[in-house]
């Protein structure tokens, strides 16, 4: 990664409380225009890593810089950061408009330059329209849009989002996250939010960071991280998967402790493999491949897909399918299955 296009560098940041360490020992490089996701399970530390870069937690060690500037020690103002919170913040007694006036004000911008900033900014979120009203007058995702417009109005350097759509029922918060996609890459707007949606994080982030107990685990794309998770956590962290134990021989063949064999391209030895459900198919789907008559221990219907449980032998695997109407297997039915072999995936067999 060529150093000038880095923005943000975290060197060796952690964060410790009463002897807790919150954050262990994170490195980590956002080049500009980047969507970087810290993503993890509530407490693994993502929140205290966004914090520290805003200003608003001092690192109990490591340094934080961005665009080559040593800001650890500088207080928020200074840090040229756009902040878009969980709860928006807005201020209730301004319009929209004054809502993303004020920080204009604060920095001194002329009125003719902030009418002018305003109005693109409103035009960018579509909320142009809606500049006079007051939040108390808005819906939750039109109060998220003022939010970020108030954040990019300043221009910063970096954008910051903390769990921007969790107060926003499903439909419209994946409209949201459309928009929001489209507008940071549209203005080249090198940005860091966290998450503990991994749909999100697999729909927005060029890069993701997953993170457990203060610790990252892994560092990659979307499709790093969910075809090639680097531990069990990643595993079944991101996305569904089955976790099977067992050994792989010489030739890379794994045979399950239950006694199901896989082919890999590991190294030999105590292996754990993960199989997502949509590599489990109807044995007539892969009829090259070996079938297993696989039991049905439960059966949902997701609306595109039926999501079975199934046991073969004492190994457990779950099947993503669609069913002809009237035809999806129930408990306690056997069907045929076979696996591909392209989404067989071995992690280090540590708990």
């Amino acid at each position: 990664m060529q150093a000038q296009n880095v923005v943000v560098s975290f060197k060796n940041i952690q964060k410790t409380y009463g002897g807790v360490k919150a954050v262990a020992a994170i490195s980590l490089d956002i080049r500009k225009g980047e969507l970087v996701c810290l993503l993890g399970p509530s407490g693994c530390g993502k929140t205290t890593t966004l914090r520290m870069l805003a200003g608003f937690i001092d690192p109990t060690g490591g340094d934080i810089s961005i665009e080559g500037q040593d800001v650890t020690k500088l207080p928020a103002y200074r840090r040229d950061i756009g902040i878009v919170f969980q709860n928006y913040a807005l201020f209730p007694h301004m319009t929209v408009a004054k809502n993303v006036e004020y920080g204009l004000v604060n920095i001194g911008m002329r009125k003719a330059e902030r009418r002018e900033r305003i109005q693109d900014i409103l035009r960018r979120v579509e909320l142009q329209h809606l500049s006079d009203r007051y939040p108390r007058a808005l819906s939750g995702g039109q109060q998220q849009r003022v939010a970020l417009a108030r954040a990019l109005a300043l221009q910063p350097k970096v954008l910051l989002l903390d769990e921007p759509f969790s107060n926003l029922d499903a439909q419209l918060r994946v409209r949201l996250r459309e928009d929001l996609h489209g507008l940071i890459k549209s203005l080249n707007m090198t940005t860091l939010f966290v998450t503990h949606d991994q749909e999100e994080a697999l729909t927005l982030a060029d890069r993701i960071v997953v993170m457990n107990q203060g610790l990252v685990e892994q560092i990659g794309s979307p499709e790093e991280v969910y075809d090639a998770p680097a531990s069990r956590f990643v595993a079944q962290f991101i996305g569904t998967c089955a976790l099977l134990e067992g050994n792989i021989d010489g030739s890379g063949l794994f045979t399950s402790n239950g006694g199901l064999r896989l082919p890999t391209k590991a190294n030999p030895g105590p292996a754990t493999v993960v199989v997502r459900p949509e590599f489990v198919r109807r044995a007539d789907e892969l009829a090259t491949l070996q079938a297993h008559h696989a039991r049905v221990e439960a059966s949902d219907y997701h609306g595109h897909v039926s999501r079975l449980q199934l046991s073969i032998g004492y190994d457990q695997l779950l099947m993503d399918a669609r069913f002809p109407v009237g035809m999806k297997p129930q408990r306690g039915d056997t069907i045929k299955i076979a696996i591909d072999p392209g989404g067989v995936r071995v992690v280090p067999n540590q708990v």
